[in-house]
């Protein structure tokens, strides 16, 4: 009886708050404009295209101490509602939401956002409309504003400028559309149950063991059938998870609702009424503390990946300068340990600085992954430099002694040579991932700042133990060539592999920023030659010192130029690098899956070596393709080049924050099975003809 009252009181308050509140915005002035939460309507682009849809934003900002709704605001609150005034020819779809939050204020549940959110709504302009249109949209927004002890309907005007055109979007524009697609649940593939027994509401949603959860919470869409405030009972069983919590109401039918795993993530959800399976292992959120086990398994898989990476394709380029590292020192046991040490230190303080800023663009909130750098053009056209000046080095155009092999300077006994050896070869070797090291690497997505920074560290330790055991084993360093008159044929030679690395970076600054990319490039690369043969004859004493320093003024003034014009250039392009294969999105996969055929999809980067190596070897071969065709295999390419948040979210989801990730979805299996970084071409053809 006790029970039943409480309930009964419980929700008495929560009718009686809900009637207020609607009462509040009915009788609220038609033209009353919000304080507490402001609103502004934002379009991807403001040139849509006729017969295509382009995304609107409604971009709400709380004040301080307010927050606004979900769709279901759950006990005591609603979401957005908009009247549009829409010109002719324009439709406006449904908003969606974001991940909520959970808020229980004085025993009720509320849905809510206490920070700066953003509603997505698709915008479609019919192909009858003439370019040039104008198509301004308007349109009178309604919602609810509260704090923990008031709360304020507000009405406001929104308006965007629109005209009917080509669809273009503004890089800048790309990427802020980018981190709110982020934030928005993803559409779960499959369906899951629900089952209803006395008291006890029970739900089941299909989902691979391996998807990290950290924070779950169950958000019904569909109202009147769970108590919001009653606590929920998470578990895992293979690869389900389980939602127990108590019943409030008689809703029967379909149910949407959201799973949320982290904090701005989550998964939205289908269910149909059937059985539920039994609960499993409990889903806790994690431990304050470290996990040990996963600690020293990752250090351990950093350290050895970053062993094996010397063996990758895209280290390949720096072997040619360990090469006359090591032959410089010959026999000398002094300067070889000094050379190693240095080296070591150059890949580990390298490997830390891009693991810390990793871990800081995270921490503030950014979609980034390993390899963030090269995501960027700027960054391409700084190694673009560095590729070029150590080509120009080895070819005995100037003598650099750091790099080059040449005479060393006074006191420094080949020890800055190898430090700035191994921070290149650290910077260009770590964004491909090798066997082992795309685990490592993923586990420090749950480890804390502090214990996940000794990861990237091992990552250069690993690199640089070859290094080591040639500067601190003798029977080793003896067996080291003697210097001698063959190192400067050798170092010409050597020049080779750095010169083709030069000419595709020169290919990826093309594909990152098309004709500026390509310019930019050029002009630099000649810009560099000329500062190089400038530099000799300076050297050779042909030659005066304002000219090196003319030409250094020149690249430091073009380089400037070309920041600007680079991120304004910047494409967010996440389509195929393959036009026959369609590129990947979370709607692209549950159509693909839906077709119950086999899938397969791989996620790549153009300057990711090992990626194009695969593709070269394996999955672009012809056997393969025709085992692909017989077998109805549908191909989805996630292309990360240019950095995507939905990418990057895929990647976190599958335990990865690098690539390349092979997926391969058997037809009706629950979870994709994760193939290994090196592919074969039987190994997918035997996949093709499960």
């Amino acid at each position: 009886m006790d029970r039943g009252r409480d309930a009964f009181v419980t929700g008495l308050w929560r009718g009686l708050l809900a009637i207020l509140a609607l009462m509040a915005l009915s009788f609220a002035p038609a033209r009353a404009q919000s304080v507490n939460i402001t609103p502004q309507l934002v379009a991807e682009s403001a040139a849509p295209a006729p017969g295509q849809t382009s995304t609107l934003a409604l971009a709400m900002t709380p004040a301080k101490g307010w927050h606004g709704y979900w769709i279901n605001g759950g006990d005591a609150g609603f979401g957005m509602s908009v009247e549009w005034n829409a010109p002719e020819g324009v439709t406006v779809a449904p908003f969606r939401y974001p991940v909520p939050e959970a808020l229980t204020l004085f025993g009720m549940m509320n849905h809510v956002y206490e920070h700066p959110y953003a509603l997505l709504a698709d915008v479609s302009v019919d192909k009858s409309v003439a370019p040039g249109t104008d198509l301004t949209l308007s349109g009178v927004a309604e919602w609810l504003a509260c704090t923990d002890k008031i709360c304020v309907p507000e009405k406001a005007v929104i308006s965007v400028k629109l005209t009917a055109g080509d669809g273009a979007v503004a890089p800048a524009t790309r990427a802020q559309f980018d981190g709110w697609r982020a934030r928005l649940p993803q559409p779960l593939d499959r369906t899951g149950a629900w089952q209803r027994r006395g008291d006890t509401v029970r739900f089941e949603i299909p989902l691979p063991r391996g998807v990290a959860i950290e924070a779950p919470h169950l958000f019904l869409e569909t109202p009147e059938l769970i108590d919001y405030a009653a606590p929920q009972a998470i578990s895992r069983n293979g690869d389900w998870v389980v939602v127990e919590t108590r019943a409030n109401g008689e809703a029967a039918g379909p149910v949407a609702a959201l799973l949320k795993l982290a904090d701005g993530r989550g998964l939205a959800v289908k269910f149909e009424p059937g059985a539920v399976r039994a609960a499993g292992e409990p889903l806790t959120p994690p431990a304050k503390g470290v996990d040990l086990a996963l600690f020293w398994t990752a250090l351990g898989g950093a350290i050895l990946g970053g062993l094996i990476l010397n063996l990758m394709p895209c280290v390949f380029p720096i072997l040619s300068l360990k090469a006359l590292s090591l032959a410089r020192s010959g026999g000398n046991a002094r300067e070889a340990k000094v050379e190693a040490l240095a080296f070591t230190a150059g890949a580990v303080l390298v490997s830390l600085a891009l693991g810390g800023g990793l871990l800081a663009l995270r921490a503030a909130g950014e979609q980034v992954g390993w390899a963030f750098q090269l995501q960027h053009p700027l960054s391409v056209l700084i190694l673009l430099l560095l590729a070029v000046a150590i080509t120009l080095n080895l070819l005995g155009t100037y003598e650099l002694p750091s790099f080059g092999g040449g005479q060393k300077l006074a006191g420094q006994g080949g020890a800055a040579g190898g430090f700035w050896t191994g921070a290149l070869a650290a910077f260009v070797a770590t964004p491909c991932s090798g066997p082992l090291l795309g685990a490592a690497l993923g586990a420090t997505l749950v480890l804390p700042a502090w214990a996940a920074l000794p990861i990237f560290g091992g990552l250069g330790l690993g690199l640089a133990l070859p290094f080591l055991a040639v500067g601190f084993i003798p029977a080793l360093r003896n067996r080291l060539p003697k210097p001698g008159a063959w190192m400067a044929t050798f170092r010409k030679w050597m020049a080779l592999p750095m010169g083709l690395t030069a000419t595709a970076l020169v290919w990826l600054l093309w594909r990152q920023a098309g004709f500026w990319g390509l310019t930019y490039a050029l002009i630099l690369t000649l810009s560099m030659i000329v500062l190089a043969l400038l530099y000799g004859r300076l050297q050779a004493g042909k030659a005066r010192s304002w000219g090196v320093i003319a030409a250094i003024i020149v690249i430091a003034l073009v380089a400037v130029r070309a920041n600007a014009d680079l991120a304004a250039a910047h494409r967010y392009d996440t389509g195929a690098p393959d036009a026959s294969s369609p590129p990947y999105s979370d709607a692209a996969l549950a159509r693909a899956r839906a077709t119950g055929k086999p899938v397969f999809v791989y996620f790549t980067a153009d300057w990711c070596l090992s990626c194009k190596a695969n593709e070269a070897g394996a999955i672009n071969r012809e056997a393969v393709q025709q085992a692909f065709e017989k077998k109805g295999v549908v191909t989805l390419v996630g292309d990360w080049t240019n950095g995507d948040p939905m990418i990057t979210r895929t990647l976190a989801e599958h335990g990865r924050n690098s690539v390349p990730l092979y997926l391969w979805y058997a037809p009706g299996a629950a979870s994709p099975e994760i193939l290994p970084q090196i592919l074969t071409p039987s190994m997918l053809t035997e996949l093709a003809a499960r």
